[in-house]
């Protein structure tokens, strides 16, 4: 099963793409997009019955750990060295209109 493709259809998905090739570029891309899907011919000729599907070559473990509560810094500490807050919260200039 070979897929053939055609300097037209190279240039029509090359428009879709918003892409502007020269003539060489149209020719250069259509030899090299068919040898990419001769490649990918020479893949689905392989047996893969007994393989087993899967979404990475290697096996991944989560990395990530649970969420855990800590104690952090009291609100009064974090404020301590701000140059304004209302007791509870920073105050920042106003840099919105309307706000």
């Amino acid at each position: 099963m070979t897929t053939e493709l055609t300097r037209d259809e190279i240039q029509r998905v090359a428009v879709l793409a918003r892409l502007k090739l020269s003539d060489a570029e149209l020719d250069s891309l259509t030899s090299e997009l068919a040898q990419i899907l001769g490649h990918m011919d020479q893949l689905n000729e392989l047996d893969t019955e007994d393989v087993e599907p899967m979404v990475h070559a290697i096996e991944l473990k989560n990395v990530f750990r649970a969420d855990e509560v800590h104690e952090s810094l009291p609100r009064d500490e974090a404020l301590a060295n701000a140059p304004k807050s209302d007791g509870r919260y920073f105050q920042v200039p106003q840099i919105l209109e309307g706000s």
